[in-house]
């Protein structure tokens, strides 16, 4: 389908959080976006509906040319979720556009870690073992369910990623007996992030001998929000002062 800069944001970024959109930008005078049009149609339709293609052309759009840094063309982005995910310039052999397309279009296991449930997340890591995701997400609902004592042989296969290793580090203050740290974990288990963060970091200065398994749980923590979040920013800030 044609967008325009009038029908953008419905056609792309909010149809985008039900089904992958791909942005193809070109213009009439550009020869190689003649020659990538068709090849990247045809990979679009063998998917029959998992991907949509959407094309915007730039001189009849500039502002969305300019939104998207668009400096040469063709310049092709997958969008989401709502936002831009993926990109190419130029010319692409086919193989490269399916590549394109397969990490654009959720994989069966992704379908099963966005179900979020624990049948769902048990099947993800039937399919695939070492998906981190599905092991991180499946170990949040073991927290939310009081079932935090399952949680260790379940992360430490991926110990290496930083959120598993915040809610491995989460794991093991669960047997602290202090209270703030007993306040923090009860907090984080009602989805209270604020005063669960406020209470560990009182007990980060307060309890010397945790602050490693604090700070661990306090970055996992983060780490889930988003590095913009309000609440990351401000809490790193005051975690690096309380350790340094």
């Amino acid at each position: 389908m044609d967008v325009t800069e009038a029908t953008f944001e419905i056609d792309v970024i909010e149809r985008s959080r039900e089904v992958p959109v791909v942005v193809d930008f070109w213009a009439a005078w550009c020869g190689p976006c003649r020659q990538l049009a068709p090849l990247i149609e045809t990979a679009v339709e063998r998917r029959e509906g998992a991907v949509v293609l959407a094309k915007v052309d730039i001189d009849s759009n500039p502002r969305l040319a300019q939104t998207y840094r668009v400096q040469s063309i063709p310049f092709v982005v997958g969008f989401r979720g709502g936002e831009a995910v993926d990109q190419f310039v130029g010319m692409q052999p086919p193989a490269a556009i399916e590549s394109f397309l397969d990490r654009l279009v959720p994989s069966e296991v992704d379908l099963l870690i966005a179900a979020g449930d624990e049948s769902s997340l048990l099947q993800a890591l039937d399919a695939d073992p070492g998906s981190v995701d599905a092991r991180v997400a499946l170990a949040r609902l073991l927290f939310a369910e009081g079932r935090g004592d399952e949680v260790a042989a379940l992360l430490e296969p991926v110990a290496y990623d930083k959120a598993a290793e915040g809610l491995l580090a989460r794991a093991r203050l669960a047997s602290v007996d202090q209270p703030d740290v007993a306040a923090g974990l009860a907090a984080l288990d009602r989805g209270l992030v604020e005063p669960a963060l406020t209470h560990l970091l009182d007990a980060v200065r307060g309890v010397p001998a945790l602050r490693d398994d604090l700070r661990e749980t306090m970055l996992g923590v983060f780490a889930e929000l988003g590095d913009q979040h309000p609440l990351t920013v401000r809490f790193r800030r005051r975690l690096a002062q309380a350790l340094y």
